[in-house]
């Protein structure tokens, strides 16, 4: 659609007509005639109007010329050109800074809120919104993020955290934006896309109380209660007794890449090229080559995605008296180059699996939200938008490897790692002794491993005889 009445004087021809030009494609697009966003220069569209008064607007004030794409009113992102995207992408760097340095998201990754476009406009409402009249240094977004950084950072719960906001809503001045609740502030910063889905656990780590469990009040396996039971054996109905965090990636592929530069980073690895012969990026690896050969279609495509799945236990309370184990999951993206791959804003949390045990060989449970949605990455997600080649096609990912200590390594992937049999190389063949004074397992056949002609391969009394080492090894 033609724009240029934009720049037009405001008492020309060409302005009146732009002006009902543009009326009528938002009443086309979104079917109102009394909620419109007023794009002039006073409102900035973050004030709602009828038709009329907005009609009143660009003819007083004028309209606003950065205004380029008109996602308020029905314009599409995706039919934005190249120039007005650098534009954009400057003017969101500016404004949402401070998102991008607290919780470590992308600097373009601001092209994608969700589907609701209201929920978009209230974003950038709040990140232009004053925190109170004449305030110049934080606006209400800026101010909400800072002080939620400060409730992951120091273990708020939400009545605290509840309880901070009246405060600072009463010591600011009148006239301040400041979130009343903690669900006020939810609200708000579920729009920019760090919603997560809260579901409870049998304390046994038999079941997750989703699909077919979804409204049982025990455990179909042991018979546990899903509630919490408190210091007088009294279960407190509504409190689940474990919880497990699950934060979807697919919302998050698709806003790698709504940014124009992870887009093009994310096919880094088909257009390099290796020169010295070394494998440098996991794309030289036989395993990317395998899966090439084996699903051309999936190798074709270089924006499908090669991910490595990390988990492994920590004590989040920081205390050596506490043996409370948290375990997180993390997805990271081998498309990337290797600057950016292992970079934490690119590692993408996708489980927190509370204490205060581990979940241990039980750990399957909880990936069952993880594994559905990686078999629908598999398949293919549709209508995923691509920035930088301005065109949507079909996601598709496929995990490749895991990251993790021998232990874990256990756990994930459902081998014995202690006791006779332990090298999941070896398996059957394994050879190990169990030491008559010391009662532990010992690996001694490691002989086979080296060279053809290495002098140890001739000394099997030494090495062997009477396990003279595992011997002295138990002592």
């Amino acid at each position: 659609m033609d724009k240029s009445w934009m720049h037009s004087d405001r008492r020309s021809m060409a302005y009146e007509l732009g002006v009902e030009a543009f009326l009528n494609f938002y009443v086309e697009n979104l079917l109102t005639t009394t909620h419109i966003r007023c794009p002039c220069v006073k409102c900035v569209n973050l004030k709602l109007f009828g038709v009329g008064i907005i009609r009143d607007h660009l003819y007083f004030n004028g309209v606003d010329q950065s205004y380029k794409n008109w996602t308020f009113h029905g314009e599409p992102w995706e039919v934005a050109t190249n120039a007005s995207r650098n534009v954009e992408e400057d003017d969101d760097h500016s404004r949402y800074s401070f998102v991008s340095e607290e919780i470590e998201m992308d600097d373009n990754d601001f092209g994608d809120f969700g589907s609701d476009p209201y929920e978009f406009a209230n974003v950038i409402g709040d990140g232009d919104q004053p925190l109170y009249p004449g305030c110049r240094k934080y606006t209400k977004l800026s101010a909400l993020v800072k002080l939620y950084n400060l409730k992951a950072k120091y273990g708020m719960s939400d009545v605290c955290f509840t309880e901070l906001l009246i405060l600072q809503g009463d010591l600011l001045p009148e006239g301040n934006t400041i979130p009343a609740s903690m669900y006020e502030a939810k609200k708000t910063l579920c729009a920019l896309g760090l919603s997560y889905e809260k579901m409870h656990a049998c304390p046994n780590d038999c079941i997750l109380y989703r699909k077919e469990y979804e409204d049982l009040t025990h455990c179909p396996n042991c018979g546990i209660s899903r509630w919490k039971e408190g210091k007088d054996s009294i279960l407190k109905e509504g409190v689940p007794a474990k919880v497990v965090w699950y934060f979807p990636p697919i919302p998050r592929f698709k806003r790698m890449f709504r940014s124009h530069e992870t887009a093009k980073s994310l096919t880094w690895h088909a257009a390099r090229k290796s020169i010295d012969g070394y494998m440098s990026h996991p794309a030289d690896s036989p395993s990317w080559k395998l899966l090439d050969d084996k699903w051309p279609e999936f190798g074709n495509e270089p924006r499908n995605l090669r991910l490595a799945l990390s988990s492994d236990g920590f004590n989040p309370h920081g205390s050596l008296s506490s043996r409370y184990s948290c375990w997180p999951v993390i997805l990271v993206t081998y498309n990337l180059p290797p600057w950016l791959c292992m970079k934490r804003k690119f590692m993408m949390l996708t489980l927190l699996i509370s204490g205060p045990k581990q979940p241990g060989n039980d750990i399957d449970v909880y990936l069952e939200p993880l594994i559905d949605d990686l078999k629908s990455l598999w398949d293919g997600i549709g209508g995923v938008y691509d920035a930088h080649n301005e065109e949507y096609f079909t996601l598709r990912a496929a995990l490749m490897w895991t990251i993790n200590d021998f232990p874990a390594y256990g756990n994930l992937s459902g081998c014995v790692v202690k006791g006779y049999k332990a090298c999941p190389i070896c398996d059957d063949d394994t050879p190990s002794h169990r030491l008559k004074n010391g009662h532990k397992i010992c690996y001694i056949g490691h002989r086979k491993w080296l060279p053809i002609n290495h002098p140890y391969r001739r000394q099997r009394a030494a090495l062997m005889g009477n396990l003279n080492m595992a011997r002295l090894l138990s002592h």
